[in-house]
């Protein structure tokens, strides 16, 4: 089991350091009637699929404490499956929503659908990968893990950037104040603060 485990705590590290693009938002909402409605529509359609990718990074965080090799497949396979389609989700609920009604809207909701469709494509290819992993040779299962770390390490550095546009200003501030927009329980953000 040596050499496993190292790989198993970046692997929850990485993902706890990043693997939901969604932020908690904070701040105060200037009361913009139209645009409040807008945050709390989407919120409520966002907050089912946080919660998802939120347990699916818990299964893994604990698999990968002390799982077997079998176990951390099984988990990690599941998990990624579960992360992709919640992403997936995520973007259809973007795009049903239609623009916000903010400066730029129409441009921002695009870019964030097309990035959450990014992210769900990456998710399932990881998927792809864990599945491919060889559990009967120890040091072949360590090596092909590392690079699953590395793969995830790449998603968290590329997104972000148009989820970020697409909840900041006055619709930031309002999916602020929506309890479907808030981090599930405790979960780290991004940049590894609770």
């Amino acid at each position: 089991m040596e050499g496993t485990d190292p790989v198993n705590n970046k692997l929850a590290a990485a993902l706890s350091g990043g693997a939901v693009l969604m932020l908690v938002l904070s701040g105060c909402a200037e009361g913009n009637q139209k645009v409040d409605e807008y945050a709390k529509r989407i919120c409520d359609q966002l907050g089912p699929q946080l919660k998802k990718i939120s347990q699916a990074n818990q299964s893994i965080t604990s698999t990968a404490a002390d799982g077997k090799p079998e176990d951390i497949k099984k988990a990690d396979s599941a998990a990624f499956d579960k992360i992709s389609k919640a992403y997936a989700a995520m973007s259809a609920s973007v795009e049903k929503a239609g623009p916000p009604p903010v400066e730029g809207g129409a441009k921002t909701q695009q870019e964030a659908v097309k990035e959450l469709k990014g992210t769900s494509r990456a998710y399932s290819d990881l998927k792809k990968s864990v599945d491919r992993l060889d559990t009967m040779d120890q040091g072949k299962f360590a090596e092909g893990l590392s690079g699953i770390v590395e793969q995830l390490d790449e998603i968290n550095r590329l997104g972000g950037k148009a989820i970020q546009k697409f909840q900041s200003g006055d619709l930031g501030a309002a999916m602020g104040q929506q309890a479907g927009c808030q981090r599930p329980g405790g979960e780290l953000k991004p940049n590894g603060d609770k």
